[in-house]
């Protein structure tokens, strides 16, 4: 299989070995939820991003009708966080990020309700909804996505309204934009990265290429200084590399391993380890932990108050019949949007196995790809593969798993949208 053919797939990549022993029963296709499983079960879903789409699709899918899933999501449609650094420099909108659920009622048979959910009763069984409904369910998943820290200084509304994270695709995404747009020509925009553990590792370089392509062309003699809380770049050492130090150099300054104290969103300055430094426009990148609702219910039980999970099934280590995926579960694999899908997928087979009476897949793989826009019209990407390592009871990266584009280039750019186009298909259509 060629490079284009494997980004096409890697979307379907967990899926290949799955149900293997329902294979007979469960032969439902893209599009289709069979009858004739005769598997049986209420499962209850909370959050409808990458995560919580794709595992209620593949419930349906695999398990059949007698799997009953209800979708709980407080908003109309999930704002992709993939592709949305475009929406700095004009060439995406919010809306072309947008996705809705009416395919996944209307052709999946999924019950969606919109609404907050605000409590986990794990030893009853039951998810309570601020509006004070109950729905009992015999298995859980919960993809809540992530939760901001405050980085001292900017507790207050006003404060983050100033200087915007932008992490999560919606309002900040468009304040960040149009503070971009106000820059004078030579002015400072200064970008923080937390220590990892973080939403997508190559965002952050990312987001300091698509910045100062678009300062380069409308703001010149403009700088962007990256802060990297990391002794190093993360993803894409190679490329990024190449894109701070040659097609952006003199524009972005990187600096790893540097500590932010505290913002003064007054001022604009920031308090570093390397001194003070004032900026025309901050975008801080807070730490981050798993979704408020695992905090609440006692299941944000890893270091960092992420989510300890089985990978075999992605149960709570600490809750049965509860099972987390996502951004927000303690995982070896990265948070980013295609794991999510692939951890979906995980967990969507061992569910339909376990109330089918068997026992999870004992082997599952993920594979991940992730395109990075380094300039208006190139990208780099880089792909990985993971696999369930019995003796350390993690998903492993294989050998030779983690692949970095050969070259920054014009067909990767092209190849991004296709990757993305049939990444979004998988989980919302």
């Amino acid at each position: 299989m060629n490079r284009r053919d494997f980004f096409r797939f890697t979307g379907f990549g967990a899926s290949a070995a799955l149900l293997s022993r329902l294979a007979d029963a469960a032969t439902g296709q893209l599009g289709f939820v069979p009858t004739n499983t005769g598997i049986k079960g209420r499962v209850v879903v909370i959050g409808g991003g990458m995560a919580g789409a794709t595992v209620a699709k593949y419930l349906r899918l695999w398990g059949g009708s007698g799997v009953t899933v209800t979708l709980v999501e407080r908003d109309a449609a999930y704002t992709s966080n993939i592709l949305s650094n475009l929406v700095l420099n004009g060439q995406r909108t919010l809306t072309s990020l947008q996705f809705g659920y009416s395919t996944l009622a209307s052709r999946y048979g999924i019950k969606v309700v919109r609404g907050e959910a605000k409590a986990i009763d794990h030893v009853g069984h039951k998810v309570l909804l601020a509006d004070g409904t109950s729905l009992p369910y015999d298995r859980l998943v919960v993809a809540p996505g992530i939760e901001f820290n405050v980085i001292p200084g900017l507790e207050t509304a006003a404060a983050q309204a100033k200087v915007p994270h932008a992490w999560k695709a919606g309002a900040q995404t468009t304040t960040l934009k149009n503070q971009i747009a106000a820059m004078p020509s030579g002015g400072t925009f200064v970008m923080t990265i937390p220590a990892k553990p973080y939403r997508c590792p190559p965002g952050p370089y990312e987001r300091a290429c698509v910045v100062a392509d678009w300062l380069k062309r409308y703001r010149p003699g403009s700088k962007v200084i990256v802060l990297d809380a990391n002794s190093g770049i993360l993803a894409e050492p190679e490329n990024f590399s190449h894109a701070f130090d040659v097609i952006h150099q003199g524009v972005i300054d990187y600096h790893p391993g540097v500590t932010i104290n505290s913002i003064n969103a007054s001022t604009m300055t920031l308090n570093t380890s390397m001194g003070a430094l004032r900026a025309n426009v901050i975008n801080a990148i807070p730490s981050q932990r798993a979704g408020s609702i695992l905090t609440a219910s006692g299941l944000a039980n890893a270091p960092g108050q992420w989510a300890d999970v089985n990978v075999l099934t992605y149960q709570s280590t600490v809750a049965p019949g509860v099972h987390i995926i996502g951004d927000s579960s303690a995982t070896t694999q990265p948070k980013a949007g295609h794991i999510a899908n692939q951890e979906a997928k995980i967990c969507a087979d061992a569910i339909v196995r376990l109330l089918a009476g068997l026992s999870p897949d004992p082997a599952p793989v993920t594979n991940s790809a992730c395109y990075s826009p380094i300039t208006s019209q190139t990208a780099s990407w880089l792909s990985s593969r993971f696999a369930y390592d019995p003796a350390t009871a993690k998903m492993a990266l294989v050998a030779g798993g983690l692949v970095e584009a050969p070259s920054i280039s014009k067909d990767n750019y092209e190849e991004m949208f296709k990757w993305f186009n049939t990444l979004m298909e998988d989980s919302f259509a």
